[in-house]
């Protein structure tokens, strides 16, 4: 028999618009995130034709919303038709479930091009001689039960690999019943069980296997987007998995330990990547202890770097307040300027704040001595 290859993938969540950041008043962050978004279907279809597939599985959240624009849409069926020798198989997830986007899959089942197959219902497809592919589309976006439990008496032709395709997290037994045992692979007898839902790589089993959104859009993860390169020699072969980058973007997140005589400018430039900033969103999270001096250093060195990244920002909420009357003398020895900062002081030091407010108040303190000293934050 011959081994079947095919490529695994999950979570596009097309048209998804990034409002959780902030836009740059010289830059188009979402625009070029979205745009990525759209660009991995060229990623992916590459990737196919670089490991011998013909087939790729979408296990779920294709576009990220019920109602996608008629333009998100279209420019997806289009990008998926144009190598007709490679399938497309698109499954509902939660996001582009069956009940809440009805309409969408109506109609992608009237304007999908042939080389597109949008998989509506639980019934068995072949894909190819000896390859079965046993679809659980999502009903609803909270099923509220284990849309996995009828695999195991889902039908395939005897002899042939059985692969089954679906959306949701991965639990034990004694959760609610809503979410995928870990064995369902074994328990339904399949070869394959291509999920979707985590946007991170995670493997259950050697048949069970999540590859994470192909762009990433969140910091959790910390790599890349990747799809999965399957091979099955035969039924019952334990599958050959292989991780295949197609991310455009790197969402990361690092800590800045700070202590008092450390130059934060430098410490903050060797966190830096070297190279590829322009495709990077980096969340810096500035910890420890630091004086005046080094908030401004810090934060100007933040502002002077953030234009080479596609996002960068600094995140102080970790960082305590190392406050004497020197840092005070350089904003001010008297009047209003000295009076605010004694003030902030001393809320930035007051026990009986919360953690928060003592923050907030240091923050606006480091502000002030940055735009005495001309240095801004």
């Amino acid at each position: 028999m011959t081994a079947f290859r095919f490529i695994h993938a999950s979570d596009l969540h097309l048209g998804r618009r990034f409002a959780n950041i902030p836009q740059p008043e010289d830059g188009n962050i979402r625009g070029r995130l979205m745009e990525a978004r759209h660009g991995v279907i060229a990623r992916l279809a590459q990737a196919a034709r670089d490991t011998g597939a013909a087939h790729v599985l979408l296990a779920g959240d294709t576009f990220d919303t019920a109602t996608p624009s008629p333009t998100v849409l279209r420019q997806a069926l289009t990008a998926m038709a144009e190598d007709a020798g490679l399938t497309w198989w698109l499954l509902p997830g939660n996001h582009d479930n069956l009940a809440n986007a009805e309409p969408l899959w109506e109609r992608m089942l009237a304007e999908a091009p042939t080389n597109v197959r949008p998989l509506m219902d639980a019934t068995p497809r072949m894909m190819a001689d000896g390859a079965c592919l046993l679809p659980v589309p999502v009903t609803h976006r909270a099923p509220g039960r284990d849309l996995t439990e009828g695999l195991g008496a889902m039908p395939s032709p005897e002899g042939a690999q059985r692969i089954a395709l679906a959306h949701g997290g991965v639990t034990d037994f004694e959760d609610t019943g809503a979410h995928i045992p870990p064995d369902r692979a074994a328990r339904a007898n399949l070869d394959y069980l291509a999920l979707g839902d985590w946007h991170g790589r995670l493997q259950i089993d050697a048949r069970t296997h999540y590859p994470g959104t192909p762009e990433q859009d969140r910091f959790k993860h910390g790599r890349r987007g990747l799809c999965l390169a399957v091979t099955i020699d035969a039924p019952g072969a334990t599958p050959q998995v292989k991780e295949v980058e197609t991310g455009q973007f790197w969402w990361t997140e690092t800590e800045l330990p700070v202590q008092a005589g450390l130059e934060t400018s430098l410490a903050l430039e060797a966190l830096l990547p070297a190279t590829g900033r322009r495709d990077v969103l980096m969340r810096v999270r500035a910890t420890g202890w630091a004086s005046l001096a080094q908030r401004a250093d810090l934060s100007r060195a933040v502002g002077a770097a953030a234009p080479d990244f596609a996002w960068l920002t600094l995140n102080t909420e970790g960082l305590g307040a190392l406050l004497d009357d020197v840092d005070l003398d350089t904003i001010d020895h008297a009047g209003a300027l000295r009076q605010a900062a004694e003030t902030l002081k001393t809320e930035a030091e007051n026990p009986d704040l919360s953690a928060e407010d003592r923050g907030i108040a240091a923050e606006a303190l480091a502000r002030l001595y940055a735009y005495v000293t001309e240095q801004p934050a």
